[in-house]
């Protein structure tokens, strides 16, 4: 399929604006539970202390909005193809997010981590966060398999979620998914019965229950969208949103990990199936397509600040009725910085990048054209 016929395609797709809506929430969570986890290290005294189910989220909407923009297509397009959208979509942040990482290492006001690690090594730490390798080596950030960026532990999985859908799931059955479905499902249970908790996966230590939990989420979207399991209903976003935003408010509940499980097995799925059948017009849905766009920034880009945070609250102590407020402007200025970075670096590289695949495939079209014309099978009598 060429380019331009691939593009139509794309545009005229219909567009889920509440999911949109949706994925912004989540990585708001984010965020907020990420300043939270400083103040109350014990998630169950944490208002939000499930925050951090956000990403079985973004992975259960993934997994739906992967197979509806390319399972009808992934064939005619390609592996090239396809692997080179992901890149152009995904990696411009994965490498701003290392270079905010590495500058806020060496200019945190409150901290000297960069102190401890040679110049080697550091360099060494820099460039497993551009290619997104693990390494899980700093101490002093609690050995995170990315310590520049910690939340590209999940970028990481969705690469290889991305990866063995279009080399495997694609060709897949919907009864196959829900037979994969089961020992995923029975994954999940068995890393929250022995871990106590499903909030790994951004350490070494963890490293593997990520894996689980992307596993059991991508399917579950896959599998939404081949089932046709999309429900219909007038709840609208804001009814969505609150009731997105308790599964990140449940921490307080005895036994989370079943908690949970519940959430990832069952809720989020439905979440995803009753954002997919709502829709919005108006001053909403521009509201949802500016969260939606600012997601991914916002999430690539906030732990840098994260960072310097901690490390103000740990060395300066703060009263607690500042914090609020301190948190709240924070939040807000994490989403105007992640607003910048959208606006003048991630959609011009990807415009670029596009731009760029766009001009090599037509000079290869033409000679395609040209080797064909010149051939004498191609010759008219």
């Amino acid at each position: 399929m060429t380019y331009s016929t691939d593009a139509a395609l794309l545009q005229s797709k219909k567009h889920f604006h509440v999911l949109d809506g949706l994925r912004g929430i989540a990585a708001l969570a984010v965020v907020v539970f990420h300043y939270m986890e400083w103040v109350y290290p014990d998630f169950s005294k944490n208002f939000i202390g499930h925050g951090f189910l956000a990403v079985d989220f973004f992975f259960c909407l993934s997994g739906f909005v992967i197979a509806y923009a390319y399972d009808s297509r992934l064939t005619q397009m390609g592996l090239r193809s396809f692997f080179t959208s992901r890149l152009i979509r995904l990696h411009p942040l994965v490498i701003a997010g290392a270079v905010l990482g590495l500058i806020g290492l060496f200019v945190d006001p409150f901290a000297n981590h960069a102190a401890a690690y040679s110049g080697s090594m550091l360099a060494l730490i820099f460039v497993c966060s551009l290619l997104l390798i693990p390494l899980p080596i700093m101490q002093e950030r609690a050995f995170n398999n990315f310590s520049l960026n910690a939340p590209a532990w999940s970028l990481f999985w969705e690469y290889v979620a991305n990866m063995i859908y279009a080399l495997v799931l694609v060709r897949l059955s919907k009864r196959v998914i829900a037979f994969l479905l089961i020992p995923a499902a029975a994954g999940i249970l068995w890393v929250g019965y022995h871990a106590g908790a499903l909030l790994g996966g951004w350490d070494g230590s963890t490293f593997v229950h990520g894996g689980i939990r992307m596993s059991y989420s991508f399917l579950a979207g896959l599998f939404i969208f081949r089932s046709g399991w999309i429900i219909k209903n007038k709840l609208g976003f804001v009814l969505l949103s609150i009731l997105l935003a308790a599964a990140f408010m449940t921490s307080g509940i005895s036994k989370n990990w079943i908690v949970e499980s519940v959430i990832i097995l069952f809720y989020f799925p439905l979440l995803v199936s009753l954002g997919a059948g709502s829709v919005l017009s108006g001053s909403l849905q521009k509201a949802c397509i500016f969260m939606g766009n600012i997601s991914y920034p916002l999430y690539m880009t906030h732990y840098v600040g994260i960072w310097w945070f901690g490390n103000y609250y740990i060395t300066q102590n703060p009263p607690q009725e500042q914090l609020p407020w301190i948190i709240g402007i924070g939040t807000i200025a994490m989403v105007v910085f992640a607003w910048l970075v959208m606006t003048f670096y991630d959609k011009p590289v990807r415009n670029y990048l596009t731009k760029k695949r766009r001009e090599r495939l037509a000079r290869y079209r033409a000679a395609v054209i040209t080797v064909q014309d010149s051939s004498p099978l191609g010759k008219k009598n």
